[in-house]
């Protein structure tokens, strides 16, 4: 995969945060040496969050987000401040902009939440560069001009060494896999299934066994039996879309493992531990509670969509509970979790990794058990231990 072909979950994201007219777009600019975002004179021009993806050498694949101001006032300006510091939950490194050498209490009260969220970090001192050389500066802060191209350079390289902090990206399924084993990708083709094309979960689990040596084939639901017949020797692995777990388990022999895309995902993203106790959480649903179904893209919704219709109709019978169901996508999140019995999460493949941690840590501050897709269908079918079983740590955990 050719970096700009890099999914935006896979990337470095990196957000410019800071007040009205710090600059904070001209340092976007500044540090892409591109013109990524719009730079005005006028107080509050970035009126919502603005990602990019690109490419920031030596970094790689990397998200820019400029962001409206901290400081922004009235009806509108508190919802973009809202949605400035709902930005940090996604953000893997963040650059605090500063009109001039000292911080305003804005600028000290949002370095502060950065650290409480255990995000790396840079403060630029933009506009700063007519300083005297004996003025006193902080270290850990950098200051310069993003007009005149100075101090930018020893910013960018701060930003550098905090990307190289950052956890080694993860397998998904390659660390289970030696070289020339097979593995057996079961994808329905059904009508919520997109046109000609595989779902982004299913490529890249598809390039991580080829990556590791291994062997994929892929196959639908219906063709699954019969290959499994055909195949010379037993498949290390049967990955399936969390659809079809059900025929999925009954078609494929005990000795062969079997787990989900969307399971894979969870653990890819190191949230499938709290994924499958919070699966538990199913058995406890009473009359009236709520339940939160959340998705981390937007998508148009098919007449057999899994979130909107499948996974409620399968949580009903179930449970045999008269429920609530909610819905929410993209980059909604509900800040109250407080009306909600459980949480079931998407595989979370269009999310980095920083924001999916943040909502299942949110969730389990809120006291609101959380799972995803393929744990909680996983769990309903009765096959949740098995589903886990490649993965020996996680497997404990049921016993």
């Amino acid at each position: 995969m050719g970096l700009n072909e890099t999914p935006s979950a896979n990337r470095v994201h990196i957000g410019i945060f800071g007040k009205r007219n710090a600059g904070k777009s001209s340092v976007m600019n500044a540090l892409t040496n591109q013109s990524i975002a719009i730079v005005s004179d006028v107080r509050g021009t970035t009126t919502d969050p603005v990602l990019k993806a690109m490419e920031l050498l030596p970094i790689g694949p990397v998200v820019m987000i400029d962001t409206p101001g901290i400081d922004d006032e009235g009806e509108l300006g508190a919802l973009r401040v809202k949605k400035s510091y709902q930005m940090l939950n996604k953000t893997d490194i963040a650059v605090v902009v500063i009109d001039g050498a000292e911080e305003s209490p804005e600028d000290i009260a949002l370095i502060e939440k950065i650290k409480s969220k255990g995000i790396p970090y840079a403060v630029f001192h933009n506009k700063s560069d007519l300083l005297s050389e004996d003025a006193p500066q902080k270290d850990g802060h950098y200051y310069g001009s993003a007009l005149n191209n100075t101090g930018i350079a020893e910013l960018k390289e701060a930003v550098i060494k905090l990307a190289d902090l950052k956890e080694p990206d993860k397998k998904i399924v390659g660390d289970l896999l030696d070289p020339l084993d097979t593995v057996v990708l079961v994808i329905p083709i059904d009508s919520a299934a997109p046109k000609g094309r595989l779902i982004l979960p299913q490529q890249q689990t598809i390039r991580d066994i080829l990556d590791a040596g291994g062997i994929s084939i892929v196959v639908k639901d219906t063709e699954l039996e019969g290959t499994l017949k055909k195949l010379g020797t037993k498949p290390k692995l049967v990955i399936t879309d969390s659809q079809a777990f059900e025929q999925v388990s009954a078609i494929t022999p005990d000795d062969i493992l079997l787990t989900s895309f969307s399971i894979l995902f969870a653990r890819h993203k190191g949230i499938l531990e709290a994924a499958v106790k919070g699966a538990a959480a199913i058995d406890r649903i009473k009359d009236s509670d709520k339940i939160l179904i959340s998705e981390g893209c937007t998508h148009h919704r098919q007449c057999d969509d899994i979130g909107t219709v499948k996974l409620p109709r399968w949580i009903k019978k179930y449970t045999g509970k008269d429920v609530t169901i909610d819905f929410t996508s993209g980059t909604e999140f509900p800040d109250d979790l407080s009306p909600y019995s459980l949480i079931i999460h998407c595989g979370a493949c269009m999310l980095n990794e920083k924001e999916v941690r943040y909502r299942y840590r949110f969730a389990e501050e809120s006291g609101v058990p959380i799972t995803n897709y393929g744990t909680a269908i996983a769990h309903m079918n009765g096959i949740l231990k098995r589903s886990v079983k490649p993965f020996k740590d996680i497997y404990k955990i049921l016993g």
